[in-house]
């Protein structure tokens, strides 16, 4: 898409939405560009009336990164967005509606070296395959995902990304192992419709990291009613706690009553500073800060570099071998100073 691989051995691509007015250019650039910022790889925009195609074009020639056009009900907007330059179209057949809109679609995407995500939702199945499995069950997602496929094929239109998603993250975590069972197409993870920022972060790091520790999933949006840059965030969150994805790993212990020293503050400083580093897919560092010498050394050996606070100090390690001590003032500098050095070296 794009730059942007998709599949394979290709890095997860981490995706999300703007939610202003796409015909308001600038407002819509400005957010696509927070978004490009905070490490969003690939942004959506609503393409949903003929203002809003308008401005794809425009979108497209200053945007950082490639761009995606939503397509519901009208499909002539897809093949307006795709004259303007899109990178990539997303429709959901279910609401798309007749075979000569997939056939239309299909033909331009094809001339135009476009891909297509087809997006099936639960609240938007075909009403025989709510009455064939009684609800949006993860079986009846799948097979409408495979239909939609399918029918693309016909039209000789094979470059596809899928996502079967609804807002019970255990429905998609076994709707999205059935299709992997049964395509290789690489497929777009997400629990839609997740909530605010903390519940819907929860929910989406179950569905999302479930799959991803599979090995299932290929781009990943995290769906929240909150500021699109919080997506990002905690998409690359999840992406760092399964591994799939290069940065600075922060590991701090949870304090108890042998803690001496202010470690949630420090904990969360060091954290505020990791979130505003830009760090390449291929180099980790874990860095440890921990309470006490029981929860120090020990439990946090695996760890690059660490702290262990005590009464006024701490002791500094690395990977388990304790080199020295310092006082309590100097932990955060330190840490820092050491996590820089092992991004250097990475």
């Amino acid at each position: 898409m794009g730059n942007v691989p998709i599949g394979g051995d290709s890095p997860i691509a981490v995706q999300s939405m703007t939610n202003t007015p796409t015909a308001d250019k600038e407002k819509t650039l400005a957010q696509i560009n927070a978004l490009a910022n905070a490490g969003c790889d690939i942004v959506r925009v609503t393409v949903n009336t003929k203002e809003a195609a308008g401005a794809v074009a425009y979108l497209c020639e200053h945007s950082p990164v490639p761009l995606v056009a939503d397509i519901h009900f009208d499909y002539r907007l897809a093949l307006a967005a795709a004259e303007a330059g899109i990178a990539k179209i997303r429709i959901n057949p279910g609401n798309i509606g007749s075979e000569e809109g997939i056939r239309a679609v299909a033909k331009i995407c094809r001339e135009k070296r476009i891909p297509i995500r087809i997006g099936i939702n639960g609240g938007s199945l075909e009403r025989e395959l709510l009455t064939k499995y009684g609800g949006p069950v993860p079986e009846a997602l799948c097979e409408s995902a495979l239909r939609a496929a399918q029918a693309f094929e016909t039209y000789d239109f094979h470059d596809l990304v899928l996502s079967v998603k609804c807002s019970d993250a255990p429905g998609m975590i076994r709707a999205n192992r059935l299709l992997a069972e049964r395509c290789d197409y690489p497929l777009h993870l997400g629990v839609t419709e997740t909530g605010t920022l903390r519940s819907g972060s929860i929910k989406s790091a179950v569905g999302i990291g479930a799959l991803l520790c599979d090995g299932v999933g290929d781009t990943i949006r995290v769906s929240l009613t909150a500021d699109p840059v919080e997506e990002v965030r905690a998409a690359k969150e999840i992406l760092r706690a399964c591994g799939r994805t290069g940065g600075v790993n922060l590991i701090s212990c949870p304090t108890c009553g042998r803690t001496e020293v202010d470690l949630i503050r420090y904990a969360e400083a060091l954290q505020e500073k990791i979130d505003r580093l830009e760090v390449s897919a291929d180099k980790r560092v874990t860095v440890a800060l921990m309470g006490c010498a029981v929860n120090g050394p020990g439990e946090a050996r695996e760890a690059d570099v660490g702290v262990a606070g005590g009464k006024g100090e701490a002791l500094l390690f690395r990977k388990g071998e304790i080199v020295g001590k310092l006082p309590e003032e100097e932990i955060l500098p330190t840490l820092w100073g050491e996590i820089l050095r092992l991004l250097g070296e990475a």
